[in-house]
């Protein structure tokens, strides 16, 4: 019986969503106000869930307090309050969509993960927009 458990977290970072191959005509066109050459930031909230087998010494899919630890210093340790363009190295040459920070996120977090636990990140970049990455 596999179970799915979850951890809540949040950072505060700020982006640009900009190529440099593209004039600034057409990264306006594709990525708006979100293209600001000044950046912008997103209150980032975030959902990490483990899925898996229940132990049965201890009763647990993955210990939360692990977990949370884990978050704290792969994730909000790295990118809270950072700009994700010019401070995260992941993001040198990786446009910092919701879509690459989530994917960033549970690349840092899987190696610390059993790996016969499955990993799922949901981010959310507002309250009304949201990805969703297990690894596939």
């Amino acid at each position: 019986m596999k179970v799915k458990v979850s951890r809540k977290a949040h950072f505060n970072a700020a982006h640009r969503l900009y190529r440099a191959d593209w004039s600034f005509e057409k990264n306006d066109a594709v990525f708006g106000l979100c293209n600001n050459p000044n950046y912008h930031g997103h209150n980032y909230e975030l959902i990490v869930s483990v899925k898996g087998e229940i132990d049965p010494e201890t009763g647990f899919v993955m210990d939360m307090k692990i977990l949370k630890d884990l978050i704290k210093s792969e994730v909000e340790n790295e990118l809270d309050h950072k700009n994700l363009n010019v401070e995260v190295p992941e993001f040198k040459n990786l446009n910092p969509t919701a879509e690459n920070i989530a994917v960033v996120i549970w690349k840092k977090l899987r190696p610390h993960i059993a790996v016969e636990n499955e990993i799922e990140v949901v981010l959310f970049e507002t309250p009304r927009n949201f990805v969703t990455y297990t690894g596939s």
